[in-house]
């Protein structure tokens, strides 16, 4: 389970890459994903996905033929989510549905009191 709270960012990086994805991919995903309303930067994207790779979360993605980009190709190479990673994503929907389930618990209370 996650030591803290994901941020949004974080948690859609981490949805979009259940399938191997480049950047803009993931971009586009996580706005689609999000109804828009997250939208990455390139500077916000990038330096995210070094964190998580640091933290082992995700890796890069070796291209078709099982081989690491290099050189050009490093530039616009696809990263995946790791074991690891995927079990800090469960958790945090796990968190995320207990905070759901606790407000629609605590509201239909205050509702029926009204």
């Amino acid at each position: 389970m996650a030591e803290s709270a994901l941020t949004e960012a974080v948690y859609y990086i981490l949805l979009s890459l259940t399938e191997p994805l480049h950047g803009y991919g993931i971009m586009q995903k996580a706005e689609s994903l999000s109804g828009g309303r997250v939208r990455l930067a390139a500077g916000t994207l990038y330096g995210a996905l070094s964190n998580l790779t640091e933290r082992g979360w995700i890796e890069s993605a070796p291209d078709e033929n099982g081989a690491e980009p290099r050189g050009r190709e490093a530039r616009r190479h696809a990263y995946r989510i790791t074991p690891r990673g995927l079990e800090i994503l469960r958790g945090e929907v796990k968190r995320l549905g207990e905070l759901y389930e606790n407000g629609l618990l605590i509201l239909g209370k205050a509702d029926a009191d009204m």
